[in-house]
C-alpha cells in the first residue's frame, strides 16, 4: 500500500510541474489544501524561518491564480528541471512529504531579468477525509550545498 501511496504522492509532483511548464495554475491549484498557508524564504540561503515571510497569504483560490497568472503573464520559463529525491509515508498512510531538487528559471519578458528558484524543497501532503491528497504545507527553495551534514548528525546524537 505504502508504495501506491508513494505513486501517487509523485503523481502529484508531477502534476505541479506540468502546470509549470504548460503555465496552467489550475492543474496545481486543485491539489492545495484550503488551509495552505505558504512562508517563503527572500533567499536559498534563508534556512532561519526568522527571516521568512509570505508572499500569498493563507490559500485564496483566486488571489492565488491571479498571482500565478501574472507571473505567467510577464515572464518566459526558461526551464523547469525538477528531481524527486524522496518520498515518506506516514505509517498511518494519511500524510507524506516529497523532497525535491527544484531548478527553475523565469525571465521577465519586458526586462530580461532572471527569477531563478533554485534549491530543496519539501512538499507536504495530507489525505483528507473524503480520501483525496492535497498540499498542505511546501518550504521555499533552500540550498543545503552548504549545510554539514556531519555536523548536524553530530548534533543529534550528541
Amino acid at each position: 500500500m505504502s508504495q501506491d501511496v508513494k505513486k501517487h504522492i509523485q503523481s502529484l509532483v508531477d502534476l505541479e510541474t506540468e502546470g509549470w511548464n504548460t503555465k496552467n495554475p489550475d492543474l496545481f491549484l486543485s491539489m492545495i489544501h484550503p488551509d495552505m498557508a505558504w512562508p517563503w524564504p527572500p533567499t536559498a540561503e534563508a534556512h532561519d524561518p526568522v527571516d521568512w515571510v509570505f508572499v500569498l497569504g493563507r490559500f485564496d483560490r483566486e488571489r492565488w491564480r491571479q498571482s500565478w497568472q501574472d507571473l505567467f503573464d510577464s515572464h518566459d520559463l526558461v526551464h523547469n528541471r525538477r528531481n524527486t529525491v524522496k518520498i515518506e509515508v506516514s505509517e498511518q498512510q494519511d500524510a507524506a512529504f516529497a523532497v525535491v531538487d527544484i531548478d527553475t528559471l523565469w525571465r521577465h519578458k519586458k526586462t530580461g531579468e532572471d527569477s531563478h528558484w533554485f534549491g530543496r524543497v519539501c512538499k507536504i501532503y495530507t489525505k483528507m477525509p473524503h480520501g483525496r491528497w492535497k498540499l498542505i504545507s511546501h518550504t521555499g527553495a533552500l540550498d543545503y550545498s552548504c549545510v554539514n551534514r556531519s555536523s548536524m548528525a553530530s548534533r543529534q546524537t550528541g
